[in-house]
């Protein structure tokens, strides 16, 4: 992989999509969905998660171009979901109350892992 103005467009142009998108669920979430544990966070990483495992899965399949993986997995879903916004939440959480905080994390790690697995099978099931 090289690092050229290709390369460059396709992870940026991504991550500008990506970015906006996750800044606008977190605004609708958040106003219609007022709770103690960031559900915006906890969205945006279990459905990129799902997305990811699709993808991952009908590449296998069809191989699009490089640039057209990296926009996608790279650029947008690196920007759609918020590990670094995840991992302050559940620190300030656990600050507050060790329950949330670790309801926090659970729900984050082990629905986005079950996310990505459902996304990903359920892709190369109806791709056989």
């Amino acid at each position: 992989m090289s690092l050229n103005w290709q390369t460059l467009l396709a992870v940026g142009s991504g991550g500008f999509i990506g970015a906006i998108l996750r800044f606008y669920v977190g605004i609708v979430v958040s106003k219609n969905f007022p709770n103690d544990i960031p559900l915006a966070t906890l969205g945006v990483n279990v459905v990129g998660s799902f997305i990811m495992g699709l993808l991952v899965a009908l590449f296998l399949i069809y191989t699009p171009s490089h640039l057209v993986k990296i926009f996608l997995l790279t650029g947008f879903l690196g920007a759609l979901t918020t590990y670094s916004t995840f991992a302050i939440e559940s620190y300030f959480l656990l600050n507050t109350s060790l329950w949330l905080g670790i309801l926090n994390i659970t729900l984050n790690l082990i629905g986005s892992i079950l996310a990505a697995a459902s996304g990903y099978k359920l892709l190369t099931y109806f791709l056989k």
